[in-house]
């Protein structure tokens, strides 16, 4: 008996001393180690949770920090309790399209004194080490940091001021598999090496496989000729292995709004592709143009680009489709190289690449599913543009908020669309309303007049593992999703096996959606300038005089065509108004219009206009006799002659 039970303590010794080896450490330099090395995004992370503490409004409205009702769990004294986690983990993603001079405080493992003291504006100014650009930026209206921040026991962050309005904070939990050591500032120049090559990584702009590799990969190139109608391989390989770069020129090929040609990649033995998308969507094109110039994929001027490593067990095979039956197409003359190497996927360890694409008008009431599945791998990117197609809400879209579920439990709810991408702001001067990027996400378009806009956003330390399944939303309007949108979307995940089967391109869902109705808001934006006895006031355009009104309207984002123009009047008293407009045609007779007068009406028929293009506003003259004059309107509308 004393003999088995000393047998026991030995193997219980044993065991507990392997499973104290087996512990994985995470530090400080180890998560800035994976801010520039790809080599573990397909693999798993086991016994991890990503999660998210927001400013969301938990009620369902709309309020996710513009009051700051919702920005903070607790007061105490001297400050607000704005996160509060107990066990270990690492805060991966610090957002705000709002910081202050105010002083954040962390307070690690439970201690009484901060572990560190911050100026919340100094997280993303490059003041404060290791809080460097572009790791830690701002870019359209948004404030962002990616700067790794590990704690042991727990962590606790008091805002040390009055208010705080809009802000995400992601962590990473971790479990007891892992061995997660507490940040010290005292630490930080031990990583340096680490955070060199990070900063360094991120603000090469020259996109190239060598960036990522010591030795160049192997690679394969070819020039294809493809018609319409006609598919070609670039590369089909018999061996496991891993694609480590795809590289296709000349980028202009691409643009357009066909969207005619398709990339399909096939691991192994699987009966449907890995991926399947309209070559323009997955590199980053925006409405027919390009667009995204990421870190880890887009196009420049010169090529498109992806170096995803996508590691497979025995085969690959990659393909262009280009789809016909469109008058006019022209062959693609494409210059290919696909870069690899022969380390096939552990699959015990590593996930398959996937792209799931898809083009819908989701139904009022219920949210845009960018992924949902059952399976085991974890999520790593999105790229989505979004359409309007009301014509009087421009981007309210834009209002709802991303969610995500994983093995049923909700793990992150966010406070916009475009505080999803660590943007800010839209619709708003130096805000999301331009074409602009960071390494790991940006805006790919914005056009009010059109109502249209997108963003791209990748999981690089930040990615999502799913256990069992996975729920990826996007909410579209303020509430309760109550505005009228087409997206486009590329979500992009590592799995076992794909979770969730694409639609298949065809040329009815990938054609760009060109709006018939062209809006321009008089509250928003400068499309429109005001002049004389026409003034804004109270967000609406108010005539004030008889004569001396005008209204220059600024064109460059219409597409060329013959519009009909009308006004929508907030109120006017009935009467006769005079109308004269000039446009690249030159300046028009004086036109009558009756106005019917009354609260909100009709909108209000004044002319029409030929857009030739250029940069030349149109002008619209305004006199009347009526006294006192009154007229206001709160949009102006194009609307196209078909």
């Amino acid at each position: 008996m004393k003999r088995f039970a000393a047998c026991c303590s030995l193997l219980l010794f044993l065991f507990a001393g392997v499973k104290g080896l087996a512990q994985v450490p995470v530090t400080f330099a180890t998560e800035l180690e994976r801010l520039y090395s790809l080599k573990a995004l397909p693999q798993y992370r086991e016994g991890t949770l990503v999660k998210q503490v927001s400013s969301y409004d938990t009620t369902g409205g709309n309020d996710d920090g513009f009051g700051g009702r919702y920005s903070y769990l607790r007061k105490e004294p001297g400050g607000l309790v704005i996160f509060d986690q107990q066990g270990q983990g690492v805060i991966e993603r610090i957002w705000t399209p709002t910081p202050t001079d105010d002083t954040l405080d962390f307070y690690f493992d439970g201690n009484t004194l901060p572990g560190l003291s911050v100026r919340f504006r100094d997280l993303f100014n490059n003041t404060s080490a290791p809080f460097l650009k572009p790791l830690a930026d701002h870019k359209v209206g948004g404030f962002y940091s990616y700067i790794p921040i590990p704690y042991h026991k727990g962590c606790k962050i008091v805002f040390r001021g009055a208010r705080i309005l809009f802000h995400q904070i992601q962590y990473r939990r971790y479990d007891a598999r892992y061995q997660v050591h507490t940040f010290q500032k005292e630490e930080v120049p031990a990583a340096y090496g680490h955070l060199k090559k990070a900063v360094a990584l991120w603000n090469n702009t020259d996109p190239d496989i060598r960036n990522f590799y010591a030795a160049p990969p192997a690679v394969i190139t070819k020039q294809l000729l493809l018609q319409p109608g006609t598919s070609g391989t670039i590369a089909a390989l018999h061996q496991g292995g891993r694609v480590l770069g795809l590289e296709l020129k000349p980028a202009a090929a691409f643009d357009g709004i066909l969207k005619q040609l398709d990339l399909k990649i096939t691991w192994d033995d699987e009966a449907r592709p890995a991926v399947l998308v309209p070559v323009a969507d997955f590199f980053g094109f925006a409405f027919g143009s390009r667009s995204m110039e990421s870190l880890l994929m887009g196009a420049t001027p010169a090529k498109a680009y992806c170096y995803i490593p996508m590691p497979f067990d025995r085969e690959a095979k990659i393909e262009l489709v280009y789809r016909g039956g469109k008058a006019g197409q022209q062959p693609l003359d494409l210059a290919v190289a696909v870069y690899y190497s022969r380390q096939k996927r552990d699959p015990q360890k590593e996930g398959r690449f996937y792209a799931y694409w898809k083009q819908e008008k989701p139904l009022l009431g219920k949210p845009y599913v960018f992924l949902e599945g059952a399976g085991k791998g974890h999520y790593i990117g999105t790229l989505l543009q979004g359409q309007a197609t009301d014509f009087i809400h421009f981007t309210e879209f834009f209002e709802g908020d991303d969610y995500t579920a994983i093995d049923g439990e909700m793990t992150a709810h966010g406070t916009g669309s475009e505080d999803y991408f660590n943007g800010g702001w839209y619709a708003q001067p130096g805000g999301w309303v331009e074409r602009l990027g960071a390494p790991l996400s940006g805006c790919l378009d914005y056009s009010l007049p059109l109502g249209r806009t997108g963003g791209y956003r990748f999981f690089l330390t930040d990615k999502m593992p799913f256990g069992k399944s996975i729920l990826h939303t996007m909410e579209h309007g303020p509430v309760n999703n109550n505005r009228q949108v087409q997206y486009t979307s590329v979500a992009l995940y590592y799995a076992a096996e794909p979770i969730a089967r694409s639609m298949a391109p065809d040329p009815a869902n990938t054609r760009v959606y060109i709006p018939d109705t062209i809006t321009f808001y008089t509250r928003l934006m400068q499309h429109l300038t005001y002049n004389g006895s026409l003034q804004l006031k109270e967000g609406a355009a108010v005539l004030t005089g008889n004569d001396n009104a005008s209204l220059n309207i600024h064109i460059a984002e219409v597409p060329r065509g013959k519009y009909r123009v009308f006004l929508h009047p907030l109120k006017a008293v009935a009467g006769h108004l005079e109308v004269r407009i000039a446009d690249a045609a030159g300046a028009q007779d004086w036109k009558l219009v009756q106005v019917p007068g009354g609260g909100r009406m009709a909108d209000l028929f004044i002319g029409e206009v030929e857009v030739a293009g250029g940069l030349v506003p149109v002008n619209v003259l305004f006199r009347t006799t009526e006294q006192p004059p009154s007229l206001s309107f709160d949009r102006v509308s194009f609307s196209k002659i078909k």
